[in-house]
């Protein structure tokens, strides 16, 4: 290969480069409305950055955001929050095309989570926005109050614009942790740690513990350790305290997600929710069972076992299913999916195992019980 065929594909190759990477704060750029910056920083997600020169005396701020939408037909918004940290309360630019194919910026006053524009509480002046390079950026200037120096902002991006509104962002860790303070003299941002995130995770640990976990080794412990005589009664206490340990720690994490539920009423994952319901009040039903639990010799006691058995399985069955679909939505790094199918697939090899253990034993205890009673028949014998 020549030195003109290596050169000719180095330019190929730089071309398909985004074009996003040339608006990060290491790499030159430059916007139509201001030239050069004083400040930028690299905001930690959404591949996004903000520029910036502040006027104290004026309480000017210049400012150019720049971010890669979620999708071609997406929207990009960058905003100040002079009430708190997140969305509820920011005074918001965002960007997209509008209705004659251009791109252009409209304010949004976010009081509620059904968003429509409205004016800001800052006055704006010479926005502007383009689309250039699979990149969108927001430029102006925002007129603040005086005396202010820190800022708490918020950014974000999203995939589609239907009349006129932008759609709703992902719920990804990076969308909900797009936020944080902002000190426009030092030029420096820091990110404000999201609740509404880390009480998620907490939600999905609690639930997998307990329904996706616990449960399904208490089930472990009655389906296969009481035919050995020497368990008895210790696979009782084994199999209540798994099954205790996991409804308790099953109803906090149940109460963290009525909790997220009331915060996020935009916010609706009706499956997980249903089913959660649903696990919930059968797992209660399985409380009361155990303490209306029939003696072995009472005449209900095979219907209690049907009651208790059908109710059990189908517990676990849905816990695995809802394990699953909670870790869909929080979106986590593919090694705790992975852990938990790993779990599952020992819990399975394991369960097999038993299962046929199980068998051995039953079928030898009827055999040596059958050969008994034909001895004790047989008329030889007496």
């Amino acid at each position: 290969m020549s030195i003109l065929d290596v050169g000719f594909l180095l330019i190929v190759f730089s071309s398909l480069i985004p074009s996003f990477y040339s608006q990060l704060c290491s790499a030159p750029s430059s916007f139509p409305s201001h030239p050069t910056f004083s400040a930028c920083n690299d905001l930690p997600t959404l591949s996004s950055s903000l520029h910036w020169t502040y006027d104290a005396e004026n309480a000017t701020l210049f400012f150019a955001f720049t971010a890669p939408p979620a999708g071609e037909a997406g929207w990009v918004s960058w905003a100040i929050n002079p009430t708190g940290v997140g969305m509820l309360g920011s005074q918001t630019l965002i960007a997209y095309r509008q209705d004659d194919g251009k791109m252009g910026v409209q304010t949004f006053n976010i009081t509620d989570y059904a968003i429509k524009p409205s004016p800001i509480d800052f006055a704006t002046a010479d926005l502007a926005a383009d689309f250039v390079g699979g990149v969108m950026r927001i430029y102006g200037k925002m007129f603040l109050t005086k005396g202010t120096t820190v800022v708490n902002q918020v950014w974000q991006v999203g995939a589609a614009v239907s009349n006129r509104i932008p759609v709703k962002h992902e719920f990804t860790p990076a969308n909900m942790n797009s936020k944080g303070k902002l000190d426009l003299i030092r030029g420096q941002s820091t990110v404000t740690l999201d609740s509404t995130t880390r009480n998620r995770n907490i939600h999905g640990i609690l639930n997998a513990v307990s329904w996706g976990i616990l449960l399904p080794i208490g089930a472990i412990f009655a389906r296969y350790l009481k035919i050995f005589r020497s368990a008895d009664p210790a696979w009782f206490y084994f199999h209540v305290a798994c099954q205790t340990i996991g409804y308790g720690v099953g109803v906090a994490g149940w109460s963290t997600g009525l909790k997220l539920g009331s915060k996020s009423k935009g916010v609706r994952y009706t499956d997980h929710r249903y089913i959660g319901i649903t696990l919930f009040a059968l797992g209660t039903l399985q409380i009361f069972a155990l303490l209306l639990r029939p003696n072995k010799d009472h005449k209900y006691r095979f219907y209690w076992n049907i009651y208790h058995h059908s109710i059990g399985y189908t517990v676990i069955v849905l816990g695995i299913i809802n394990v699953f679909k909670g870790l869909s939505i929080l979106d986590p790094e593919n090694q705790w999916k992975l852990s938990y199918i790993i779990f599952l697939c020992a819990y399975g090899a394991i369960a097999l195992l038993l299962e046929i253990v199980t068998w051995i034993v039953v079928l030898r205890r009827k055999s040596h019980k059958s050969t008994k009673l034909y001895d004790g028949s047989n008329p030889s014998n007496a």
